[in-house]
């Protein structure tokens, strides 16, 4: 049975505009190659491919002009068909999988000229997320069952292997001066089988030998996104201190790994949302607002279990507790936690973002379709704390019937109903105004953004329009078809429906463009200033310009 992977990473955030132009073609290109695999590299790094299972091509982003083309037979003989491709852009090479049971085979290729640097059958079982590349050393970090392998990039030269850390290669911190490396263990969704009583693991390791310098734990869950592999927490170095922000904030001794304070909770968003049928991968992000910094203080959501919430204040140098709030009751999720004058403002429930992959089954072929998204959950509400001791200042009952989300614009907080746009006091929690959404001509809201200092864009059910955040004037709109926000990338946004057509908005211009998808087309936003659409469709690539 023939399988096609369709993945779209629609990005969208509309601004108003009245042009409906469609994108124009930068150009089009026949490969020659029934495209099954394709991927997108960066703009400046120019090369991208294009593959079935059996050859492959690597075409100019400029131009579409072919690098090269070659049967996997021609790079390595021992390659009798492909399984699956794993491009690493910035170091120009790309894992080739030829998948047997107990026998797999493992090429790696320069991705500019198509040689081969070397091949090996050792590593068995190994998939996309168990590969990391090490920049700094141009080498790959390799995760087995029961060991980490380090290797080469070009050579496949085993460097070093250790017992001591499990899991997957995580965020990372490295040191160029003695060649160490901090970094974090996980375990992608999708092989949590594979490892067996695993523990969390934060480690310095000597990337010369191997050795582990020092280990310690940690509380929570690291993972990336299924879909656009984003790291869902964040690990930096401030000083003698690694920093840890994953389920509230851990701080590290970086020369000795002690834990110097914690204030972190174990949460899994299980449940929160349910899954489409037949999907093959699901993650929901974003249900947990991220810790606020202000001066010497942090503000972090304890979220241990869903009968104890809070929001707690800390010394963000010491870990000392300032005070705990009254407690959350029922919240599903707290997406949103901003602090404005005093004032810590809470989104209880709204729109959190899904990414998932859905297998289609019809009777001549199997689709993967991977699709970023967002989605509400309830209940909802707004509730506001006095920065200075956690006493509750106010509760808004007017949003337990809907929330999408709120933002700060121009020093007002709005908070969108769906049906409303309302601007907050955030002192009392009284309306500044209201005003219907309807105004924008759009249908509901299904997420506001803020754009430059005082404008509100309300992401409707058909298309964008954009308000006043001082007062809450209706300033424009652009209508489009019935299509949902899965993204922002700069000024350049998307809108999808769900039959894949997108329209791409210029913030800057107030326009947008559009295309319409053929059925069966991928569908790739270029992510770096999102200046350029790429479609896959049969044998043909086609570079789109969205401005």
């Amino acid at each position: 049975m023939k399988k096609i992977l369709i993945i779209v990473l629609a990005i969208s955030f509309g601004f108003p505009g009245f042009s409906q132009e469609e994108m124009s073609t930068v150009w089009s290109k026949d490969m020659g190659i029934k495209i099954t695999f394709s991927g997108t590299g960066l703009e400046v790094n120019d090369y991208s491919y294009v593959a079935d299972a059996k050859q492959m091509a690597v075409f100019s982003n400029k131009d579409g002009s072919i690098y090269w083309n070659k049967t996997f037979q021609e790079i390595a003989p021992n390659l009798k068909k492909i399984d699956e491709l794993v491009p690493f852009w910035k170091s120009n090479v790309i894992f080739l999988f030829d998948r047997k049971i107990g026998k797999d085979q493992i090429a790696c290729i320069d991705l500019t000229n198509g040689k081969l640097l070397w091949s090996t059958d050792k590593y068995q079982n190994i998939t996309e997320e168990m590969i990391v590349y090490i920049e700094e050393d141009d080498g790959f970090a390799i995760s087995l069952k029961k060991e980490l392998v380090y290797i080469k990039a070009l050579t496949g030269e085993e460097v070093w292997s250790t017992t001591k850390f499990q899991g997957v290669v995580g965020k990372y911190i490295y040191n160029k001066d003695d060649q160490t490396m901090t970094m974090v263990n996980f375990v992608p969704n999708g092989i949590v089988a594979f490892f067996t009583g695993l523990k969390n693991q934060i480690v310095r390791i000597n990337m010369k030998n191997g050795e582990v310098i020092w280990e310690n734990t940690y509380i929570g869950r690291a993972d990336r996104k299924i879909i656009t592999k984003d790291f869902i927490y964040d690990l930096e170095l401030d000083g003698d201190k690694v920093i840890l922000r994953l389920a509230g904030i851990q701080v590290y001794d970086y020369n000795t790994g002690a834990t110097l304070w914690s204030a972190a909770f174990d949460y899994t968003p299980e449940g929160i949302v349910k899954p489409p049928p037949n999907v093959t991968r699901w993650g929901v992000y974003g249900t947990v607002a991220d810790p606020v910094v202000v001066g010497d203080d942090i503000y972090i959501l304890d979220m241990t279990d869903k009968r104890h919430q809070f929001v707690k204040k800390y010394d963000y140098h010491t870990g000392k507790l300032l005070w705990t709030s009254k407690e959350v009751k029922g919240a599903r999720a707290i997406p949103g936690m901003t602090v404005v004058d005093d004032v810590v403002l809470l989104q209880i429930g709204g729109m959190v973002e899904i990414q998932y992959t859905q297998k289609i089954e019809t009777q001549y072929y199997t689709i993967y379709y991977s699709v970023v998204g967002y989605r509400n959950v309830k209940p909802n509400g707004v509730q506001a704390f006095n920065a200075s001791d956690g006493s509750l200042l106010w509760e808004s009952e007017k949003f337990k019937k809907g929330i999408t989300n709120g933002i700060t614009v121009g020093g007002n907080h709005i908070v969108c109903s769906g049906k409303s746009l309302y601007s907050i006091n955030i002192k009392n929690g009284e309306d500044n105004y209201e005003v219907p959404v309807s105004k924008g001509g759009v249908g509901l809201a299904e997420l506001i953004l803020p754009y430059d200092d005082d404008i509100v864009v309300v992401v409707g059910e058909k298309g964008l329009s954009t308000f006043k955040a001082k007062d809450g004037s209706f300033i424009k709109n652009a209508i489009y078809k019935s299509s949902t926000m899965s993204g922002q990338i700069g000024d350049i946004v998307l809108m999808k429906t769900d039959k894949d057509d997108i329209a791409a908005f210029d913030l800057s211009t107030m326009t947008y463009k559009k295309y319409d998808a053929r059925k069966g087309a991928e569908t790739w936003l270029e992510r770096e200033d999102a200046k350029y659409v790429y479609v896959y469709e049969k044998k043909t690539v086609t570079k789109l310009s969205t401005k």
